[in-house]
């Protein structure tokens, strides 16, 4: 069996995603217990407990969530559909525990300005960073107010320089690969997630650019976190695995004598409320209770791989270099059979 590094995979003639590649214990670890690992990292000046964002999806992440997860050490976006984000800026204290807003490019300079006094990051929450309109607005960010500011998404690196000029301190990696996404159906445009997340991280390094790298779609378990990180993400952000838990925006439904919650992507009928061009899916997740259960199986499941690895810290985990390709068989054979 080859054993691949990134750049064999950067290099592979086939778009990859996480089912395609398993990490690959290589030397003896020196880790008794997964206790004994520390995931703690910091992004953009936030020290975080577990490198997790929350997607800024309103079916997702509203300032109920983004301050669970940060209790949790962890940042939740709130999405720029939240209509009650005015309304929590009133108040001086209400707003202390959010960490992160997204706004659209129309967004109001009042929003800006209370964002900004609120030293709170900025996501410029589009489909396509590799626009003009986008460069634009994040220079005029950048130039008005002292915020630190992710744009996105891009499906790889060619342009990364380009997002770097304008101000952007993080960029969402990923176009196409969101389970309630179908950007790539409607559009053909898209590649693997970690082919797309592999050729920003050896953009960023060969051009060597200052800016975060965000792992944004396809994670679907704790593994797949742990091989993002290792394929050279600062940080994930999670979509469906955070739906359906208590503190996402919407209710509870009982059908079939089950719970379930709603769950869409940003570009769905559900958001846009009207007949244009859809690119997101519309359903009903399970009801998963807090979101504090995720996250903490999302830490057990990287500190486990990263014991397996060797690995003391994250930082050690992003240098780790050994990966297989997976056959479809190979990939069918580790999954659990009920």
């Amino acid at each position: 069996m080859k054993i691949y590094s990134k750049s064999d995979l950067n290099n592979y003639s086939l778009s990859l995603t996480y089912d395609d590649i398993s990490l690959i214990p290589t030397e003896i670890s020196r880790v008794k217990s997964r206790t004994e690992v520390n995931i703690k990292s910091s992004f953009l000046g936030s020290e975080l407990a577990v490198p997790v964002l929350a997607s800024p999806m309103d079916s997702v992440c509203g300032i109920d969530m983004a301050r669970e997860l940060n209790s949790l050490g962890c940042i939740g976006i709130v999405n720029r559909f939240d209509s009650s984000l005015k309304e929590l800026f009133k108040d001086e204290t209400s707003s202390d525990c959010i960490q992160a807003v997204s706004v659209s490019l129309t967004a109001e300079e009042e929003l800006l300005e209370k964002i900004a006094e609120k030293k709170m990051l900025v996501c410029v929450d589009t489909a396509n960073a590799n626009n003009a309109h986008v460069l634009r607005k994040c220079e005029e960010i950048k130039k008005k107010y002292d915020v630190k500011v992710i744009l996105g998404n891009v499906a790889g690196g060619t342009t990364l320089k380009n997002l770097v000029d304008a101000g952007a301190d993080a960029v969402r990696i990923g176009i196409g690969g969101g389970s309630m996404c179908t950007t790539s159906i409607q559009t053909g445009i898209g590649i693997g997630q970690v082919s797309s997340l592999l050729d920003v991280y050896f953009t960023r390094a060969e051009q060597k650019l200052d800016i975060a790298l965000i792992a944004d779609g396809g994670i679907k378990s704790p593994g797949d976190v742990a091989k993002a990180i290792s394929a050279g993400a600062d940080v994930v952000m999670l979509g469906r695995m955070l739906a359906g838990t208590k503190e996402t925006p919407g209710e509870v439904i009982k059908y079939n004598d089950q719970l379930w919650k709603k769950y869409r992507g940003s570009a769905s009928f559900g958001v846009k409320m009207k007949s244009e061009f859809i690119e997101g899916e519309e359903t009903m997740v399970p009801y998963k209770g807090p979101v504090k259960n995720v996250i903490n199986a999302i830490s057990d499941g990287l500190k486990s791989s990263m014991s397996y690895l060797n690995c003391e810290s994250i930082d050690e985990l992003r240098h780790k270099d050994r990966f297989a390709l997976l056959s479809t068989s190979s990939y069918l054979e580790r999954l659990p059979k009920k």
